[in-house]
C-alpha cells in the first residue's frame, strides 16, 4: 500500500490516504507518485498531495496529521513535542536538549519543568 499526505495551503498535513500499489504502478511496473496524486484528485477533488513513506525511506519521516511538509527539505516534520526540543536539520526529527538514557530496562518520560528524562515509577 502507498500512503499520501493531503496538505493545506500552508503545507500542514490534514489527512493521510492509503492507495493500492496497483493504482500508482505504471505500465512498466514502476511506482509513480503522480498516478496516486491523479487518483486522489479524481476521488476527492483537487488538492495538494505528497507521497509519504511508512518506513521513512523517503521524505525523511512518515507524514502525521498536524505535522508539516517542508518543500525545501522535501521532508515531513512531525509536530514539536515540547518547546525545549529542537529540530535536527538533517533527520527532521525533534531532539531533546538531553539525550534519552541508554538504560532501556526502565521507562522514561520527558520532565518539562526540569528539562530532563525521569523514570516512570508506577
Amino acid at each position: 500500500m502507498a500512503h499520501f499526505a493531503k496538505l493545506d495551503a500552508e503545507n500542514n498535513v490534514v489527512k493521510v490516504h492509503v492507495v493500492a500499489n496497483s493504482v500508482i504502478t505504471d505500465d512498466d511496473g514502476k511506482e509513480q507518485e503522480s498516478l496516486g496524486i491523479d487518483f486522489l484528485n479524481k476521488l476527492h477533488g483537487v488538492g495538494w498531495y505528497k507521497q509519504t513513506s511508512y518506513n521513512g525511506t523517503f521524505r525523511k519521516n512518515y507524514a502525521t496529521i498536524g505535522g508539516t511538509y517542508d518543500a525545501d527539505k522535501d521532508a515531513f516534520i512531525n509536530p514539536q513535542p515540547f518547546p525545549s526540543w529542537s529540530l535536527n536539520a538533517t533527520t527532521c526529527l525533534w531532539e531533546p536538549p538531553t539525550a534519552h538514557p541508554d538504560d532501556w530496562t526502565k521507562q522514561y518520560v520527558w520532565d518539562v519543568a526540569r528539562l530532563q528524562w525521569k523514570v516512570v515509577t508506577e
